[in-house]
């Protein structure tokens, strides 16, 4: 059950192979409503909810043009059903002036019928000399999401399918994200013929406007491999707004300005954060204290107990017991920085799919943590499965460690005894 007054800030920290992603997609069914079979009008009203008038009105032209229409007027707008639904879930009474506020801030700059002093970046509509606004064609690549939701909305109504809400945001942090993939950017868009540039929504921000827009739910955002980017560019302005005091609506609620459109920013009280990190990597950035003090973190270890077993010609390898010495040689050899998840053996179900666990995964990952040492992965792996060599020997496995000194013996990992001898000794 998800707390729907406190957020949570958490970082499942853990070395390769312990279930940290995995917990993250198990967080994301948390966040994920399966709505019941319901009739039009109540998937019209989950399809409205979380938008933005902006967004609405783009839905409306967007149906529209599917009958051929691409021109409306004002009052063709708001008798629409799709802006009829988005009007009943709203406390904004004077729908007349939110939807002409809407059509003229997100107008065409180079617009010689629409008079407007303070228009956003990106612009999404114009009007004609008959008083007919239309979307740009500009536009329509920025409307793929809304089109999709649109679509999915009609297959639902015509199937009678159940309707899935995700009130989450999965990213993947890497060396090159940066602080426009995730809060906001400037992209270029070409209008007439002219590039320009607007300012795009990242996935944190995204997400925090749908949030906000619906706060009797909680939102989710998830972070994999949060230390592969660094985070102090990649959150900029926002490091102090996600400490769980600090979001709207707290008693020490912080807003600030955002870095390209400088508009006014708080982090809503309904979005937890949630994040892996991978302790093994030391080549990743490492975190600094004004960001760890803002999240607890849970350390994720190897789970032996979660492997079976595989039996070979009435001969047994019981898995969670080669994991758990395999990990106290290596815990004494390279430190527990360095050991190994479980599910390195997790899909092992036959000899043969564990010597290929070994070969292609396990045996490259100590290789890896020993710097190629080949005394140290023989005291790991054992006689029958390494030999050390003298130094710049030409020994390897697969590219390995050539001048590092050693030499896998492949076929010993199709044999039962070299595994028994890896935890029975």
């Amino acid at each position: 059950m998800i707390d729907v007054i406190q957020p949570k800030n958490i970082i499942y920290t853990g070395v390769a192979g312990t279930g940290k992603t995995y917990r993250l997609q198990q967080l994301a069914q948390a966040y994920t409503e399966m709505l019941p079979l319901a009739d039009g009008q109540t998937l019209l009203t989950a399809l409205v909810e979380p938008l933005s008038w902006r967004e609405v009105i783009c839905l409306v032209f967007l149906e529209q043009r599917k009958q051929g229409k691409t021109l409306l007027k004002v009052p063709e707008i708001l008798q629409h059903e799709i802006f009829k639904a988005k009007a009943d879930l709203s406390q904004n009474k004077n729908l007349t002036s939110a939807a002409w506020s809407v059509l003229m801030t997100y107008s065409n700059p180079n617009s010689v019928t629409v008079k407007q002093y303070q228009r956003a970046s990106q612009a999404f509509f114009d009007k004609d000399e008959s008083r007919n606004w239309f979307l740009l064609e500009d536009s329509l690549p920025l409307l793929q999401d809304l089109q999709h939701q649109l679509d999915d909305y009609h297959q639902a109504v015509k199937t009678q399918t159940q309707v899935t809400i995700e009130r989450f945001s999965f990213v993947s942090f890497h060396q090159a994200y940066g602080y426009e993939e995730f809060v906001e950017g400037l992209r270029p868009t070409t209008i007439n013929g002219q590039v320009s540039y607007h300012i795009e929504k990242g996935a944190f921000l995204t997400l925090c406007e749908r949030a906000c827009q619906d706060p009797n739910h909680r939102y989710a955002m998830l972070i994999d491999e949060l230390n592969r980017a660094n985070v102090a560019r990649v959150f900029g302005e926002l490091m102090s707004l996600i400490e769980p005091t600090k979001r709207a609506g707290q008693a020490s609620a912080l807003q600030v300005n955002l870095a390209y459109s400088k508009q006014p920013f708080s982090v809503p009280s309904n979005v937890d954060i949630y994040a892996t990190m991978n302790t093994q990597d030391h080549s990743l950035a490492p975190l600094d204290m004004a960001f760890r003090r803002r999240f607890r973190f849970i350390d994720c270890s190897p789970q032996p107990d979660l492997l079976g077993v595989i039996e070979v010609d009435g001969q047994v390898i019981e898995l969670d017991k080669l994991l758990t010495a395999l990990n106290h040689k290596v815990s004494q050899q390279l430190g527990q920085d360095s050991q190994l998840g479980h599910s390195f053996l997790m899909e092992v179900d036959d000899l043969a799919g564990l010597a290929s666990a070994f070969e292609q995964a396990i045996i490259p990952q100590l290789v890896q943590a020993s710097g190629g040492n080949g005394q140290v992965l023989q005291s790991i792996l054992g006689n029958a499965i390494v030999s050390a060599t003298v130094p710049n020997g030409m020994g390897g496995f697969n590219g390995y460690g050539k001048p590092h000194g050693f030499v896998i013996h492949s076929e010993a990992l199709d044999q039962v005894a070299t595994y028994h001898a890896l935890y029975q000794s």
